[in-house]
């Protein structure tokens, strides 16, 4: 693994208007086969793996994900149409739904249930 850290950090505009600064601190390299884990103040986990064909983007999201108290969101920009995927960390749903509100996107769906996607 290596990080190459961006001092000071690389800071750009994003989102509905530009109004939130993202802070780009640097970039990371990993081998295939290792692993790096993201952590919130509250106990959160977000592990990333990289393999010779790529990356497990994220822990099973209806498995450890859950249990790392974060639940996974397909998203979509109903202004560009753009999609993403989010974690949101228990407790913090309310602050989530703000930003989606104000960035125009919308949940397509969760990605924490067992029931196969867009299964009800």
């Amino acid at each position: 693994m290596r990080f190459d850290a961006k001092t000071p950090p690389r800071r750009f505009a994003v989102g509905t208007g530009n109004k939130l600064t993202i802070s780009d601190c640097g970039s990371m390299a990993l081998d295939p086969d290792e692993q790096v884990t993201l952590t919130t103040p509250s106990g959160g986990e977000y592990d990333i793996t990289r393999k010779d064909w790529g990356f497990y983007a994220t822990p099973s999201l209806n498995g450890r994900l859950i249990g790392f108290g974060l639940r996974g969101a397909l998203t979509r920009n109903t202004q560009s149409g753009r999609i993403f995927v989010m974690l949101v960390e228990r407790g913090f749903e309310d602050a989530f739904h703000a930003y989606l509100a104000e960035e125009a996107m919308e949940v397509v769906c969760w990605l924490d249930g067992s029931e196969p996607l867009g299964g009800k």
